[in-house]
């Protein structure tokens, strides 16, 4: 008989219903059905009490070729039942697959995952979800991927409470392009926004800054607005927007060209 059988068999000899078995052991009633369904194993101390509950030794119960109740226990059968836990347990915890997907397994969920898909505490792979996470795409407390996204976010395209890239959006942005409360970028946007083009709420900007309160070369604010060559309060008139596009035209740097257009289009 398996320990499943053995266990139900003891249980109805003695006349326990499963739930009064899982009350004197501390355990759920599903936990005693799978236990004699054989679906899982009893943890070590519940097979000792199981044991002396139902007056029979540990070679009994774990032995299906064994018969005799009384059986001897040993250091060895104890050592055993330990050792078949750690295993079950790391085998729970850890799943990898046999196929090979760019070198490395279609997915592997465990402590230390590595994979085409990835999940454990340390993820890596081109699709990796961990505490600490590196891939392509990313999802983790510490990311660092292509696409990125977590409390510490790093990638070209990063999302999270902190993030860096060349676009990130965040609590606290960094990144080429800036989204969020405190952003700093050449292109930003944000409560307190500050790069070489920036909105917001306090937007201090090196060539121009719109928000309520601007500090810019070309400042155009709500309430305050403070610029080198031009300040503005309020909307801009269409010929006030021409001179500012005019000017961004003739003093921003070629290689922030592309920085420009992109702001000269949000502003209109």
């Amino acid at each position: 008989m398996t320990l499943g059988e053995k266990i139900a068999k003891q249980r109805k000899e003695n006349n326990y219903t499963q739930e009064q078995l899982a009350d004197i052991l501390g355990v759920s009633r599903q936990s005693v059905s799978k236990w004699e369904s054989d679906i899982a194993y009893p943890e070590t101390d519940k097979l000792i009490k199981l044991g002396k509950l139902f007056d029979c030794s540990m070679d009994y119960l774990l032995n299906e070729d064994c018969t005799d109740r009384s059986g001897k226990d040993t250091d060895e059968v104890v050592s055993v039942l330990d050792t078949i836990h750690s295993t079950i347990k790391r085998q729970c915890r850890e799943r990898k697959s046999e196929k090979i997907v760019c070198g490395m397994p279609l997915y592997h969920i465990g402590r230390d995952a590595r994979g085409f898909f990835a999940i454990g505490l340390k993820a890596r792979g081109v699709f990796a979800v961990g505490l600490r996470a590196r891939g392509m795409v990313s999802l983790g407390l510490l990311s660092l991927g292509f696409i990125s996204i977590g409390v510490l976010s790093i990638g070209l395209i990063a999302f999270g409470t902190f993030a860096l890239g060349l676009l990130s959006v965040g609590s606290i942005a960094l990144g080429l392009f800036a989204v969020g409360a405190i952003s700093i970028g050449i292109i930003s946007f944000g409560a307190l926004s500050i790069g070489g083009f920036s909105s917001g709420a306090l937007a201090i900007g090196k060539y121009i800054a719109i928000g309520d309160h601007a500090r810019a070369m070309i400042a155009v604010g709500g309430s305050e607005a403070v610029g080198n060559v031009y300040q503005h309060i309020g909307r801009l008139a269409p010929a006030d927007l021409s001179y500012v596009i005019e000017w961004l035209d003739a003093n921003v740097p070629t290689y922030l060209w592309w920085a420009k257009e992109i702001f000269k289009l949000y502003m209109r």
